[in-house]
């Protein structure tokens, strides 16, 4: 099992360099960014100073080769890394120092400051993520909830009204595209039906009450997390349905039904185990599409979090806003993917040696 997740952490690392080079090289070119960061109004002293700070020129002045401002970046980005102590003061890098003038470093990832606000976009990011993570698993798990009952319910009722039903409503959510989900949400409950719903078509995911503490507001995610978990919810019961039924055709479940088993016992406790596989596999695969959908949706509904941040870092032309949030997704889906293999590999001990 070590040498299993030694693979998959050292390849889910390669792949966030190769991320982190496509964000890097993709937003060079779009507009001197020392400019952006410095606005309308600035003398050149100042123009030469926020260059130096982006790791545009050197401390003579010289400009730095596009290579070695990559590097720099990884520098920066990597949580193990090499510093000075007067870069460690002026970037307020948090994490274990040890070494006198440079300095190895055990840090948080610096992902370098807005050129809006001048904030650190870790900062801003750690603001914004408990909105999306909110909105983003709370459509999962109504996706989940949903749909593997209403799959398993299809295979087991096959060719039954409630399994062309699900067919027909699972193609549908499939092909509708968020966006568009979206809006004929907010138009029926926001608009409509909103005098028998009550259910606002924007609004925060929390509040603060009487004492000034931050409260959860159920009624503002309704809406913006259906919407979201449509997609999901869709194809988790078309992928519940085909893997039970193949399942149900194995040699193990006619011998469970020879011994007199009851279909209940059969269905939960031979057949849906063994069929989930696939669709744990869905399911964090989804993650990432979640996260992704979840920027229009953030946008659309009015939702703070890190999708509505990076629509809003992109109109104000706030690459490094945009960068951290693509390397935060990026490290998220890396993740979840690592604990669904943990899992499958806990489950069915073959995809360890087949690995």
């Amino acid at each position: 099992m070590i040498a299993f997740l030694t693979r998959k952490i050292v390849y889910s690392a390669t792949i966030l360099v190769g991320v982190a080079a496509l964000v890097f090289f993709l937003f060079q070119g779009m507009g001197d960014p020392a400019r952006i960061a410095m606005g309308q109004t600035g003398d050149p002293k100042t123009l030469k100073n926020i260059q130096r700070e982006m790791y545009l020129i050197d401390d003579n002045g010289n400009p730095i080769s596009k290579g070695k401002q990559f590097l720099l970046y990884l520098n920066d980005l990597s949580p193990i890394s090499v510093h000075d102590r007067l870069e460690i003061e002026q970037k307020q890098l948090s994490g274990f120092f040890w070494g006198e003038q440079r300095v190895f470093a055990l840090k948080i990832p610096y992902l370098r400051r807005s050129y809006q606000s001048k904030r650190p976009v870790t900062s801003l990011l750690k603001d914004a993520l408990p909105g999306t993570l909110i909105l983003t698993i709370t459509a999962l798990f109504m996706a989940v909830l949903v749909g593997i009952p209403l799959g398993m319910m299809a295979a087991i009722k096959q060719h039954s009204w409630i399994d062309r039903l699900s067919l027909f409503l699972g193609t549908l959510g499939i092909s509708a595209p968020s966006f568009f989900v979206g809006i004929c949400v907010i138009y029926l409950f926001g608009f409509v039906w909103n005098e028998w719903t009550g259910l606002p078509i924007a609004g925060n995911w929390y509040a603060i009450d009487d004492s000034g503490k931050s409260v959860l507001t159920l009624k503002h995610l309704i809406l913006p997390a259906c919407t979201l978990g449509i997609r999901p919810l869709s194809i988790i019961v078309q992928l519940t349905r085909s893997s039970v039924l193949d399942v149900l055709q194995q040699d193990y479940i006619r011998t469970a039904r020879s011994k007199g088993l009851s279909n209940a016992r059969i269905y939960f406790r031979h057949a849906l185990p063994n069929a989930l596989n696939p669709v744990i596999t869905a399911v964090t695969g989804w993650f990432a599409e979640l996260l992704a959908g979840a920027f229009f949706i953030e946008y659309i509904f009015g939702w703070q979090g890190v999708g509505k941040l990076t629509v809003d870092g992109l109109e104000k032309l706030d690459y490094p806003v945009v960068m951290g949030s693509v390397m935060l997704a990026a490290t998220l889906f890396i993740l979840v993917n690592l604990l669904a293999d943990w899992l499958q590999a806990r489950m069915d001990p073959r995809i360890r040696s087949d690995h």
